[in-house]
């Protein structure tokens, strides 16, 4: 029986207990005499309601809000879908795992904050767990992220969600393993440990799925890189690759994503895959495709809207005014990733503006250039 069922019989059996002693009282009276009998019954009872009601509401617990999620306070973009992103008159904001040197790598928690401070794209690497669930994650093991060791593939999408995904994060560089214990600001929130922030839970620092971060940021384009998992002994897992390209295609579909989702992946083999399972849908180029391209004048796919591409490249400066014009004339984007943790500053981004960058796929979303002078 609930709490309330209770309190609600103590009330009634309060009240008939204070109304049968109100009658009597008015019957004595009537016999004595007394003018101040001249009540009516029903008029005590009335009284004795009303007085019982205000009894019960003084002692009722004042109720408090819930404080408000804090994916509930994100709000879309100034874009919503890749064709309006090429539209914007500007470089898009893409925000490295989440923004992995201002938050925990590929975390709820880094991708609501990197949507909560004005990024307009939240980028993600995924591969397969070994019960076959598209996982958001980058490297081939749990070692860099979390206090476990082993391959993402060894482990079930339950398992891997519920490490704390946290662990090892410090601020402004992905993964530190020297440093002293409280370097690491956000170690323990996933497992209880340590108290979560307001607006969020503990399943934010952990893992997450590809289907979970697309569900949470519908109106954010969403940039996903196809990764190539390797085996304990180093050998090339393709066969696990083109499945996760075919998962994500499937996920695509079933989440609406085909307007507001760029796909990639070094590997020409995987995108093949990947497009014979989902064919209309923004592409980059394999590596392959894209050094053929630069250095031969090779064709890109009419799907490949977007090149993705780092300043230097095997020690050669790639991204030069004349790699801009290129792409330019060709109608096609560039977004730069940075391969340098010096690259990640405000004054590096700006000079990528001012060659042509389209997009800056940066870890430190709060040093993202101002609009002003990302136009």
């Amino acid at each position: 029986m609930s709490s309330h069922t209770k309190s609600g019989q103590f009330s009634v059996h309060r009240f008939s207990a204070i109304a049968l002693v109100a009658v009597l009282a008015t019957i004595v009276g009537a016999c004595s005499g007394d003018d101040a009998s001249s009540t009516s019954v029903a008029e005590t009872i009335a009284n004795t309601e009303v007085e019982s009601t205000v009894a019960t509401t003084e002692v009722a617990a004042p109720e408090t809000e819930a404080p408000m999620a804090a994916i509930d306070q994100v709000v879309a973009p100034e874009a919503t879908t890749v064709d309006a992103l090429l539209a914007l008159g500007r470089p898009a904001i893409i925000a490295h795992a989440g923004g992995d040197f201002d938050w925990p790598h590929s975390t709820m928690y880094a991708f609501t904050q990197a949507a909560l401070n004005g990024a307009d794209v939240l980028e993600m690497d995924v591969m397969l767990s070994s019960d076959g669930v598209l996982m958001v994650q980058h490297d081939n093991t749990v070692d860099r992220l979390t206090n476990n060791t082993g391959l993402v593939s060894s482990y079930t999408a339950a398992e891997l969600e519920a490490m704390d995904n946290a662990y090892w994060f410090s601020g402004g560089v992905w993964s530190d393993h020297e440093l002293a214990d409280d370097a690491y600001i956000y170690r323990g929130i996933r497992t209880g440990d340590q108290p979560i922030p307001e607006g969020f839970s503990a399943d934010d620092f952990g893992m997450t799925t590809f289907e979970k971060v697309s569900l949470a940021f519908p109106n954010h384009v969403l940039d996903v890189e196809i990764k190539i998992p390797e085996s304990a002994t180093g050998e090339v897992d393709m066969k696990s690759a083109k499945a996760a390209a075919r998962e994500l295609a499937r996920l695509i579909k079933e989440t609406g994503r085909e307007k507001s989702i760029v796909v990639v992946s070094f590997s020409d083999e995987v995108m093949t895959e990947f497009r014979n399972a989902i064919p209309d849908v923004a592409t980059s180029p394999g590596q392959d495709t894209l050094v053929n391209w630069y250095l031969a004048g090779g064709a890109l796919d009419p799907r490949d809207v977007i090149m993705q591409a780092p300043p230097v490249y095997e020690g050669v400066e790639v991204l030069t005014q004349e790699t801009f014009d290129r792409a330019h004339a060709e109608n096609r984007a560039v977004w730069v990733w940075m391969n340098d943790s010096a690259q990640e500053t405000t004054e590096y981004y700006n000079k990528l503006v001012a060659l042509g960058a389209d997009g800056l796929l940066i870890s430190s979303p709060t040093k993202a250039p101002e609009p002003s002078n990302a136009s």
